[in-house]
C-alpha cells in the first residue's frame, strides 16, 4: 500500500534541497578554493541540471563533487515532481472520496426532504426543515449555490433538478417530500413533473413566481403552491390588522420557541390515538384545534366527545415536551407530527 504524501514529506524535501545546496557550496569552496559566489553558482547550475559549464577548471576531486551534485540534483528534481504529483492526485481523490461519502449518506436516508434550488428562498426552507429535525438534501446546478450549501453542512446533489437521474440520486424514491424553489417557474414545473412521476406518494411544495404558473404547477402534481410575493402581501396585511395573532402563530411555529407548539398529526389504524376522544387528549394537555376534513376544510374546536379514528388529520397545540413525550412513539410507525407551514 502506497504511503500518502503529507506536509512532512514536503518539508523533508525542502530541507534536502537546502542541505544539498549548502553542502556542495562548502565542498567547492573547500576543495577547489573558490569564492562562495562561484561555488554557489556552480552548485545551483549543477543541481538544477542547467549545465552552463565550468566557470573554473576542476581537478579530479572537483569533477567527482560535480558529478555527485548532478546525481543529487536529478534525484531531487524527480523527487519533487513525484511529491507534487502525489499532492495533486491526493487532492483529486479527496474530492472524489468526499462526494462518494456524501452519496452514501444520501443513499441511507429515508423520509427526508429534497430542496431544489438553494437561493434565498431555498436556503431558508432548508434551514427550517433542518431545524425541525428533518433530513435535507439540496439539489442545485449552480456551483456557487452548491458550495454555499456544502459550507452550511447540507447533503448536496449537484445537478439539474429537472432530470430524473439527479432526483433519483437525491433519494426521491425514499423521500417524504420535495420543495421546488427555483427562481424560474418553468423549471419548477419540470421538477414537479419529474418528481411526481418518480414518486406518486411524495408531498410536493412548489414556488410560483407568477400567478399564471400556479395552475401549471397544480396540473404538474404539486400538493401545495406558494407565491413568495402573495404570501408577503398576506403577511404584511396580517401584521397590520392582527399583530398579536401573527406573533402568536409565529411563536407556535418557530422551532426556536421552547414553550409550546402547533403540530399536524394523522391518526393511524391501531395507533395510540385510534379510538381515543378529543377529551382524552385534553386531559393529557393536548388541545385539538381542528380536524382536517379536506383541503381548506376544518372542523374547528371539535367537542370533547368526538372520537378519533384512523385517517383523521389533527391540528394539535401543546407544550413541546408534551408533544414529544406523547407522540414520539407513534413516529416510529407513522409519519409523525409535522410543523405546519405558515
Amino acid at each position: 500500500m502506497r504511503a500518502r504524501v503529507t506536509g512532512a514529506h514536503v518539508r523533508a524535501w525542502l530541507v534536502a534541497v537546502v542541505a544539498s545546496v549548502v553542502t556542495f557550496t562548502i565542498l567547492f569552496t573547500a576543495l577547489e578554493g573558490w569564492s562562495v559566489s562561484d561555488a554557489l553558482f556552480m552548485t545551483v547550475t549543477t543541481l538544477t541540471t542547467v549545465g552552463y559549464g565550468q566557470i573554473r577548471t576542476l581537478d579530479e576531486t572537483g569533477r567527482i563533487v560535480a558529478m555527485a551534485a548532478a546525481l543529487v540534483g536529478t534525484a531531487l528534481i524527480f523527487g519533487g515532481v513525484g511529491i507534487m504529483a502525489e499532492v495533486v492526485v491526493a487532492e483529486i481523490n479527496s474530492g472524489r472520496r468526499e462526494r462518494r461519502k456524501m452519496q452514501e449518506r444520501i443513499e441511507s436516508m429515508h423520509d427526508h426532504f429534497i430542496v431544489c434550488g438553494f437561493g434565498r428562498v431555498g436556503s431558508t426552507v432548508a434551514a427550517e426543515l433542518q431545524a425541525s429535525g428533518r433530513g435535507v438534501v439540496v439539489v442545485d446546478i449552480l456551483p456557487d449555490s452548491v458550495e454555499r450549501a456544502r459550507r452550511a453542512g447540507y447533503l448536496v446533489e449537484e445537478g439539474d433538478a429537472t432530470t430524473e437521474a439527479t432526483l433519483l440520486a437525491a433519494g426521491i424514491e425514499r423521500a417524504a417530500g420535495l420543495v421546488a424553489t427555483i427562481d424560474e417557474d418553468v423549471y419548477n414545473v419540470y421538477v414537479v413533473l419529474s418528481a411526481r412521476t418518480l414518486n406518486a406518494q411524495l408531498f410536493i411544495v412548489a414556488r410560483a413566481n407568477a400567478p399564471a404558473a400556479e395552475a401549471r404547477l397544480k396540473s404538474a402534481g404539486a400538493d401545495r403552491i406558494v407565491s413568495p410575493y402573495t404570501m408577503a402581501g398576506h403577511r404584511i396585511a396580517e401584521l397590520a390588522v392582527r399583530p398579536a395573532v401573527s406573533d402568536y402563530i409565529d411563536a407556535a411555529l418557530s422551532r426556536a420557541h421552547l414553550s409550546f407548539s402547533i403540530e399536524e398529526y394523522r391518526v393511524t389504524n391501531g395507533g395510540p390515538l385510534d379510538g381515543t376522544t378529543v377529551g382524552d387528549l385534553l386531559a393529557r394537555g393536548i388541545f385539538t384545534l381542528a380536524v382536517v376534513r379536506g383541503p381548506g376544510e376544518y372542523d374547528a374546536h371539535p367537542p370533547p366527545e368526538r372520537r378519533l379514528q384512523a385517517g383523521d388529520e389533527l391540528i394539535l397545540s401543546a407544550s413541546r415536551d408534551t408533544i414529544r413525550t406523547l407522540l414520539e412513539p407513534v413516529q416510529q410507525r407513522a409519519e409523525g407530527p409535522r410543523t405546519l407551514a405558515p
